[in-house]
């Protein structure tokens, strides 16, 4: 077998962008409700910056819509001014957020019961960003690097897919398991165009320990969904591998995972990477991260 050369044939613009587009989350039209009923999902998925800053536009709001009803009774609060938006808008502010140094204080029933109302939502308002930022702050998160690019390159005289991934962290991932994907358009019999997945089979899906660096490898022979591929066939049916990678951490005990994907501009044929593990003058196994995504030429002579 030989694995095609990937200057077969040159891959058009529109295939390139459409594969440019992977990894990115599909919106789903026509779902039942809006997007905005799941809003707990999505703020566990915010940045931190957009949760900050939309925990102080509702903060603002809450605060706006208060001073509106302060100033419905203008003469509601003592030592503001009758039309002082900005005074009432201060004491909102106060009462949400339960500051106690005022000159302001209610001095009608509309204030008192505008205050009290205040009161309650500042309670509710409080506890739900307290519990929002704990869940936040309590997800299990992975800090595992996958190499830029995946080699195709023989190995044991076998054309062999590899890439790697490396734990940031350093400290070890227990039970790690790695599961891959080929992701591709194909036609049935009937016609009909459709995603097609299928797992590929690696030659070490687990690993006891994970600690360091884990080169992830699949035998490209006669059994393999990428047998006899080329650059350019990879373009055609839009393939791109997609990889889950799973495990307990140590230190937080619970699951982590984290996922990547290479389509045919990330694979890259006749190369080898670079070694990155190396012993201290502490006798300490060294990952050198910033020569991770390195590769370097070598024969490509496999054939069969």
């Amino acid at each position: 077998m030989k694995i095609n050369d990937p200057g077969d044939r040159p891959f058009t613009a529109r295939a390139r962008d459409m594969v440019r587009e992977r990894g990115r989350i599909a919106i789903i039209k026509g779902q039942d409700g809006s997007r905005w009923t799941d809003i707990y999902h999505l703020t566990l998925r915010a940045p931190w910056s957009v949760f900050l800053l939309g925990l102080l536009a509702l903060f603002i709001i809450l605060n706006l819509i208060f001073a509106l009803l302060f100033m419905a009774d203008p003469n509601g609060l003592s030592h503001a001014a009758p039309g002082d938006f900005w005074a009432r808008f201060i004491f909102s502010v106060q009462t949400l957020g339960s500051v106690a140094y005022t000159d302001m204080v209610p001095k009608s029933r509309y204030a008192d019961v505008v205050v009290m109302v205040e009161a309650f939502v500042g309670i509710l308002y409080i506890g739900v960003v307290t519990a929002v930022m704990f869940a936040r702050f309590s997800r299990p998160s992975a800090r595992i690097v996958f190499s830029r690019v995946a080699i195709v390159a023989p190995f044991d005289g076998v054309p062999t897919l590899q890439f790697r991934a490396a734990n940031q962290r350093g400290n070890q991932v227990l039970d790690a398991s790695v599961r891959v994907t080929v992701a591709r358009q194909s036609k049935s019999l009937e016609g009909i165009v459709m995603r097609r997945f299928e797992e590929l089979t690696l030659m070490r899906a687990r690993s006891s320990l994970f600690a360091l660096s884990w080169t992830i490898m699949h035998r490209i022979d006669d059994a393999s969904p990428l047998y006899g591929a080329s650059s350019s066939m990879l373009y055609d049916d839009e393939m791109e591998l997609i990889v889950l990678l799973s495990g307990t951490d140590e230190t937080l005990a619970d699951v982590i995972y984290a996922r990547h994907a290479y389509g045919p501009d990330d694979i890259v044929w006749g190369h080898r990477f670079v070694d990155v593990l190396s012993i201290s003058p502490q006798g300490k196994r060294v990952v050198d991260l910033t020569k991770f995504h390195d590769t370097e030429p070598t024969a490509f002579t496999t054939t069969g």
